[in-house]
């Protein structure tokens, strides 16, 4: 007999209008912004590593928390996509609603502790519009975030100016979208089909390993995800090496970037003790540390996203200009 479960038709789901947002389209960065210059050399060698990348055609991949599009960085990342600075973006399933969000009514984000409280957070009936794009992705056979571009470019929203994987569909540069389930608000609507979601995202996944296998001589970078993006990347970069190495091939000659604020050791090349905290950041042990051990380059660059992202699409534009 079943475990029983939760009835998802007793929800009530409320419309975005009623729902107050802590984040609106005038939060967005302008290109001109003004921010605090680099601190250190470390991201003017990234930013190098990637105009150096791009000028020979090989790939740089970005994998980031949501959080990078909540502290209103979507113009910076589009403009990185639109001048092929970047040849694939991925993020979360909190991304792709940010992003989705964003695009349909110039705002998102709530207030966790307020609507926790009220039992209503995540509860609002037009995000769930986000599980229809997994279906049709699943039925046209495509992936998340292409199905997702695709949806916000022909369709009837108003900022899809701000939108990330718009840009990247028109740009036809690959965006994608890493699901885990239950993590993300659409998956509390009556709507939402998790096989669909696992499908789509499944596919997110093989298209990002295609990405991966183009790394020889490129760069990685894992901005403000501490779980998904090492792990996404980790097993990716298992799979194309799988595959390069019968034919005599390498993947390791890369450089890789990590950008967050937790504090981490100096020495990038020795692996932490299992009893060190540093251990356990699997930005530092897997992207920082194991992947580039045999032939690759690494940065850590502690800092706000609101300064690094302004100063990492300057920085890349100045080298590619040069």
């Amino acid at each position: 007999m079943p475990y029983p479960y939760f009835d998802r038709s007793k929800l009530t789901i409320l419309p975005l209008a009623q729902r107050e947002h802590t984040m609106t389209a005038q939060d967005i960065m302008p290109l001109g912004a003004e921010v605090l210059p680099p601190d250190g050399e470390g991201l003017g060698k990234i930013a190098s590593a990637i105009a150096k990348a791009r000028l020979s055609d090989r790939a740089v991949v970005m994998l980031m928390g949501a959080h990078v599009i909540k502290q209103g960085l979507a113009r910076f990342l589009i403009r990185m996509i639109e001048e092929g600075m970047i040849t694939h973006l991925g993020t979360n399933g909190a991304g792709a609603i940010h992003d989705f969000e964003t695009a349909m009514i110039g705002s998102t984000t709530e207030s966790v502790a307020k609507y926790i409280f009220e039992g209503q957070f995540g509860l609002w009936k037009e995000t769930g519009g986000l599980n229809d794009v997994a279906v049709m992705a699943r039925k046209e056979q495509i992936g998340f975030g292409e199905m997702l571009g695709r949806t916000i470019q022909e369709g009837d929203f108003p900022r899809k100016d701000l939108s990330i994987f718009a840009a990247g569909y028109r740009a036809k540069v690959p965006c994608t979208v890493h699901v885990a389930i239950g993590q993300d608000i659409v998956h509390e609507h009556p709507n939402c089909d998790g096989e669909a979601i696992g499908w789509a995202s499944y596919r997110d996944f093989l298209v990002f390993t295609q990405s991966v296998s183009r790394l020889e001589g490129g760069v990685f970078l894992n901005y403000g995800t501490a779980v998904m993006g090492p792990e996404v990347y980790l097993k990716a970069l298992s799979m194309v090496r799988n595959v390069a190495r019968p034919k005599g091939e390498d993947i390791r000659h890369f450089t890789t970037g990590v950008f967050d604020l937790a504090p981490l050791p100096d020495d990038m090349e020795k692996e932490p003790k299992k009893t060190e905290f540093a251990y356990y950041y699997r930005p530092l042990k897997t992207v920082l540390i194991r992947t580039v051990r045999d032939g690759g380059t690494s940065y850590y660059i502690r800092a706000d996203h609101r300064h690094s992202v302004p100063n990492l699409y300057r920085m890349v534009r100045g080298e590619m200009d040069a």
